[in-house]
């Protein structure tokens, strides 16, 4: 459950693992602050507002009288802020049940005055946004006492609040800034693994960032060397195995040919024709893209391409591609891909549905057929190598076992997959996706 909601990318991780303690720590701070400070604080002004109100009452009860009253009033609003006026002969309105409960600064105000006055008393801190409100029950009226609201409050609370937001703001954003250039060198060699494993060209990929992500960097340059090393030592070997097989198939043909028409030379011509297709498909499937590169296809020409060549030799193929579509491919590559899906289904159906079309950021293509299909347990099997449904290996009935592993071959090294479905057809469907 909580993984759920913890970021995914490494950059908000960290951002979370920096974030975190400085949150707790603000919220420690916030409270020690709100405990003590604040606290202590509003207490002292609540005092000295209550001292300074029962001042007022004594003196007035002291020096009675208008002119002095007057006086005693006058100088409560010029050197205290407090103004007050008597209203003889009022009583105080009993208290409403139903009123709301204190809050914080009421209970505090409450409490002080309790403690000074020993009077009725009724404050009010609803009334007004920047005062407050206090009457106090005296023998001769009510004294009604208005005084400035920020009289209760110190500045220090807001200047705290301020200084603790901006300061958690500019090192938020500071730490931003140094983990996204710390991000950057992982993502470039994210994205130069993913380049590298669809067979795209990776040129020029340095070395940056941390000591870590240096030597994964440094890991990653050295195996990509490795494989291509490989693959043009094997295409080079792969070369000249070719031309030598090539060499003695060719001078046997040219010695059959020499030779009688007669059912044993006309049988060795078979056997050489099926030796020549299954070398040329065992080499195929080695050689696997061989030294393409890949550049911008249409894909959705290649595949009326492909629809067309098939259409000549007799397959009834129905083609639906939403728009054009152009993305990076090895165009020969892809179209052998392509022919060895629709040939598979041509050998085994009388209708196929090729559709193509853009989903999100994937391009989805289709191939359905009417025929009889792959048993579900078999149909990841017959992506091996040499693997075939027909264990007679008797080439009137299928290939040589190798079509849909280069297939696979060839999806996997442009950064997409292939799987097999049941159709709506009734027979099998072949689906690729591919980045886009």
């Amino acid at each position: 459950m909580i993984k759920r909601f913890l970021p995914q990318t490494l950059l908000g991780r960290s951002l979370m693992i920096i974030v975190m303690p400085l949150v707790l720590l603000q919220v420690i701070a916030t409270y020690i602050f709100y405990e003590r400070h604040w606290d202590t604080i509003t207490r002292r002004l609540a005092r000295d507002l209550a001292g300074e109100i029962t001042v007022i009452i004594h003196l007035m009860e002291r020096h009675p009288g208008e002119e002095e009253e007057k006086w005693i009033l006058d100088q409560a609003l010029t050197f205290l802020e407090i103004r007050a006026f008597l209203k003889e002969g009022a009583v105080l309105p009993p208290e409403d049940a139903a009123a709301p409960a204190f809050s914080f600064l009421d209970d505090t105000l409450h409490h002080e005055l309790e403690l000074l006055l020993r009077r009725p008393f009724r404050i009010d801190t609803q009334s007004y946004d920047r005062e407050v409100e206090i009457q106090v029950q005296l023998p001769e009226g009510v004294l009604k006492v208005i005084t400035p609201r920020k009289r209760l409050f110190s500045s220090t609370t807001y200047i705290f609040i301020m200084w603790m937001v901006g300061i958690s703001l500019i090192l938020f954003a500071i730490a931003t800034l140094f983990m996204r250039n710390q991000v950057r060198p992982i993502r470039r060699l994210a994205m130069a693994a993913d380049r590298f494993g669809r067979g795209l060209d990776v040129p020029d990929f340095k070395l940056a960032g941390a000591l870590e992500v240096r030597q994964a960097a440094s890991a990653f340059n050295l195996m990509r060397e490795r494989i291509q090393r490989q693959i043009s030592q094997r295409t080079d070997m792969l070369s000249g195995v070719s031309h030598d097989l090539k060499t003695p198939l060719t001078r046997i043909k040219l010695q059959l040919a020499m030779l009688k028409d007669n059912p044993d030379v006309a049988n060795i011509q078979a056997d050489v024709a099926d030796m020549e297709t299954m070398l040329e498909g065992y080499l195929a499937f080695a050689r696997g893209e061989g030294g393409e590169e890949p550049a911008d296809v249409n894909l959705s020409a290649l595949l009326r391409e492909v629809a067309g060549s098939a259409r000549r030799e007799g397959a009834a193929i129905d083609l639906h591609i939403e728009g054009e579509i152009v993305l990076p491919l090895r165009r020969d590559a892809f179209k052998r891909c392509l022919t060895n899906l629709v040939a598979n289904s041509m050998r085994h159906a009388e209708h196929i549905a090729i559709r193509a079309g853009r989903r999100e950021d994937s391009v989805v293509l289709t191939i359905d057929d009417d025929g009889p299909g792959i048993p579900a347990d078999q149909r990841e099997e017959v992506f091996r190598p040499f693997y075939r449904l027909d264990t007679s290996r008797n080439r009137e009935t299928g290939g040589i076992g190798l079509g849909l592993a280069i297939s696979r071959d060839i999806i996997r090294g442009h950064g997409g997959e292939i799987a097999l479905d049941d159709s709506p057809l009734g027979g099998l469907r072949a689906q690729i996706r591919l980045p886009f």
